[in-house]
């Protein structure tokens, strides 16, 4: 078994650490201010349609790749609109929150007719408090859902979109009275609530929340309590918000060995359970379900890439091509109301990086999900994403 994986003899150094799910969340999620706007600006699909990117360049090592990777992501959609064209124009943000406000009221000075980026939850909402009053709309790479709204949209996978996803299938398959684990920390909680609002959306049971503390003791100890519960409210599924870095190895081994067989309890896991990839070893994860991005439409955006730019992609670098692929779309039709909010949120969706996605009406956005599970220590996939969505639009 790997080091890091060797719970029972070593602390749970890794659980400090914030969600795989939630990196681009900001630490203390913005008040969503900017509640007016949206409206878009008159666009003229004859001629080249300016879009701002707002990219972390400025900021930290580790920030500059990544801004590099989604302007190069940016610039790989662009190539593909036929028949519509692209001015864009990029923008550093430094990663700061204050200098995506003047980034992203500069770009409108200069032309801009609609916002990509920026990454970090703060900024999102900086950028969207700072053009809410010309109604201009913000694509955001943030998956935090408590700036989404009004002229802002995140577009990463957040735990609502996951949560949806997962309970709709734990629901359709009989695994419907599910217990919710997740630790106290606000990752924890948002996820926690997430489930909940998932589980009431899709005609579920909920059997019960159990919470834990960032430590070992605290996940050791919640586990009779996980027993006590399930017992209880005659749960048949457990749906853990933590993650391969976190507690996922501990509760893994510790809740079979308490009477919760993998076998009988459905594990269902808020986070990716194949990251990285030595989490499929775990005897505790076998038969667990997780949902991903479509993975064949998410390893041809790496293929591309990679040979556009010599190298694979942070996943997050797609959000910068979908969001050029929902604008070029949109552009597409020729209506000069192309980039309203109205249009944005067109029920038929987009195809981006990564499979299908749509925006919702609240700022959120749906990604098109598949459902996996893990067989002899591999991925299977149990239920495929979704190829399109029902609705107007597409």
């Amino acid at each position: 078994m790997f080091a890091v994986f060797d719970t029972l003899r070593k602390p749970l150094r890794l659980l400090i650490l914030p969600f795989v799910a939630f990196a681009l969340a900001a630490c203390e999620p913005g008040m969503m201010t900017n509640m007016g706007g949206g409206a878009g600006p008159k666009v003229d699909a004859t001629k080249p349609v300016p879009v701002a990117l707002l990219i972390p360049r400025g900021g930290s090592a580790s920030d500059n790749l990544l801004a590099q990777e989604l302007e190069n992501a940016a610039r790989l959609a662009i190539r593909d609109l036929a028949g519509v064209q692209i001015d864009l124009r990029v923008y550093g943000t430094g990663g700061n929150a204050a200098l995506a406000g003047t980034a992203a009221a500069q770009a409108v000075t200069d032309g801009a007719q609609i916002i990509v980026g920026p990454l970090y939850g703060e900024a999102a909402n900086a950028a969207g408090n700072a053009v809410a009053g010309q109604g201009i709309n913000v694509l955001s790479f943030s998956n935090n859902p408590s700036i989404a709204g009004g002229n802002v949209f995140v577009l990463g996978q957040g735990f609502g979109d996951t949560s949806n996803r997962l309970v709709r299938y734990a629901k359709a398959t009989g695994k419907d009275k599910i217990l919710i684990l997740h630790g106290n920390d606000l990752a924890g909680q948002l996820g926690r609530d997430a489930i909940l609002n998932a589980i009431a959306a899709n005609g579920a049971t909920s059997a019960g929340a159990v919470d834990y503390a960032l430590s070992q003791e605290s996940v050791i100890a919640a586990v009779p309590r996980v027993k006590a519960a399930a017992d209880a409210n005659g749960a048949n599924a457990i749906f853990l918000t933590t993650s391969s870095a976190s507690a996922l190895p501990l509760f893994a081994q510790l809740l079979p060995e308490a009477g919760l067989s993998v076998g009988t309890t459905q594990y269902i896991g808020l986070t990716r359970w194949d990251i990285p990839p030595q989490t499929l070893a775990l005897p505790g994860v076998q038969g667990g379900w997780f949902a991903l991005p479509d993975p064949s439409a998410s390893a041809a955006f790496s293929q591309r890439y990679a040979a556009a730019y010599g190298s694979k992609p942070n996943p997050i670098a797609g959000l910068a091509f979908d969001g050029i692929a929902a604008i070029g779309a949109l552009v597409k039709t020729g209506n000069s109301n192309a980039l309203s909010a109205a249009r944005l949120t067109q029920g038929a969706g987009f195809r981006g990086s990564s499979g299908v996605f749509r925006l919702k009406s609240d700022g959120t956005t749906e990604h098109g999900l598949a459902i996996a599970t893990i067989r002899n220590q591999s991925v299977v996939i149990i239920d495929p994403a979704p190829q399109g969505f029902g609705g107007a639009g597409f």
